[in-house]
């Protein structure tokens, strides 16, 4: 079994979901192998073969460092992509407004993660 996983019941399991460990019916045959992603006719037959709880995989949090590196990678993108504009002039005022909606995009997807 993966290190984060939780028992969930049948009824608050979704479509998208992972398997932390390899689904076995009652006579110990194996269903679905660890790491299927559910589908909604996968969870619809569960409870045909005796189902009432999954192991499902719990996405770990990436940790601060990783979270920076992201951010380091996202802003040396930007850099390269608008390298040819000048963020403080006037003159290009449509491609600095894209390149702060960008950014905050990019950046602001990071922040919500924390």
């Amino acid at each position: 079994m993966t290190a984060s996983y939780q028992h969930m019941p049948l009824a608050q399991v979704e479509p998208g979901m992972v398997l932390s460990d390899e689904l076995l019916d009652v006579q110990g045959h194996i269903l679905l192998p660890q790491g299927t992603v559910l589908t909604q006719a996968m969870i619809a037959l569960m409870p045909r073969h005796g189902i009432a709880m999954l192991p499902i995989a719990v996405p770990e949090a990436p940790s601060p460092e990783e979270l920076a590196a992201i951010q380091e990678r996202h802003l040396a993108r930007l850099a390269h992509l608008f390298r040819k504009n000048d963020p403080d002039s006037d003159q290009d005022w449509a491609t600095a407004l894209l390149r702060r909606f960008v950014t905050d995009f990019r950046l602001g997807a990071l922040a919500a993660e924390e």
